[in-house]
């Protein structure tokens, strides 16, 4: 009896598979590429509307600081050095309370997505208390967080979890409603649940949407952070900012809004390229 051999592997067997990787590369460092690109003309657009827009409703130079005031007040003043560190103490409280927003309204809109998905029972429950925090402003109903929870970081974590909540419920419900229904029949056919069906198919499916949601909710975290210290708490830039306003402080307001926005501008590009390199890598980059 002979015995039939397969033939051995060859280079040429290789060549899908080295070509799917140079592929995968080529795809994560043009999105690199492309995101990088983007962050830094942000940043030039962003300077020079801001300078142009100051020239074009001649602002005195008194109350209006250009991006060279800001630059002397942070780094070549006498005491520019007494500035950084009252200013960066005041941001790192800010970005402290805008992570306690951030996962506090990306946790809780990623359950809440969850259960929609599971029981159409509780979508129609919740959603009109998700419409009503999305339609009363912050400003009429921080009298009654701070009455609940006090002057705490509960406090922030509520005002900056309800700026978070509604726009990534929305990214992540669609995100989770794209499944094909042929492969929820495949999971039924199988023996699989709703659950089963969420975790295995729906999840993972809906990555592109969960990774904007993400990139949403830094800009709206920082947002609520600047609205809870604001209204509720103190401290940080966003309790500063009345301060120097109301001492005619213009310098150091112009730098602390700068300094928050370049902050919100840094992070939505860092999870922006980190977006876009995760989905290149994972075949995902068309659906995002």
């Amino acid at each position: 009896m002979t015995e039939t051999l397969s033939p051995p592997a060859t280079a040429s067997s290789t060549a899908p598979t080295d070509d799917v990787r140079r592929e995968a590369r080529r795809a994560t460092l043009r999105a690199l590429g492309s995101s990088v690109t983007t962050f830094v003309l942000t940043i030039v657009a962003v300077l020079v509307l801001w300078q142009g827009l100051l020239w074009a409703f001649g602002v005195t130079a008194y109350v209006g600081k250009g991006p060279l005031d800001v630059w002397n007040f942070l780094v070549t003043m006498p005491n520019a050095a007494e500035n950084r560190a009252q200013l960066f103490g005041q941001l790192a409280v800010t970005l402290g309370d805008a992570a306690i927003g951030f996962v506090a309204g990306l946790v809780v809109a990623l359950v809440v997505a969850m259960a929609f998905q599971l029981s159409k029972g509780i979508e129609h429950a919740l959603m009109p208390l998700a419409m009503l925090l999305r339609s009363v402003p912050l400003v009429a109903m921080a009298p009654v967080i701070i009455l609940i929870f006090g002057r705490s970081s509960v406090t922030v974590a509520v005002i900056g979890g309800i700026v978070v909540l509604f726009p990534a419920l929305v990214n992540i419900v669609f995100g989770l409603r794209q499944v094909s229904p042929q492969m929820s029949d495949v999971i039924e056919v199988y023996g699989g649940n709703a659950w089963t069906a969420l975790r295995k198919v729906a999840l993972p499916s809906s990555l592109p949407s969960l990774l904007a949601a993400v990139r949403i909710s830094v800009p709206g975290a920082i947002t609520g952070a600047l609205l809870a210290e604001w209204l509720a708490v103190g401290g940080g830039i966003g309790g500063a900012v009345g301060a120097y306003s109301s001492q005619a402080q213009f310098s150091a307001l112009w730098t602390a809004v700068v300094l928050v926005t370049a902050a919100a501008l840094v992070l939505y590009n860092l999870v922006a390229i980190v977006e876009s390199v995760v989905l290149a890598r994972m075949g995902m980059a068309d659906r995002a």
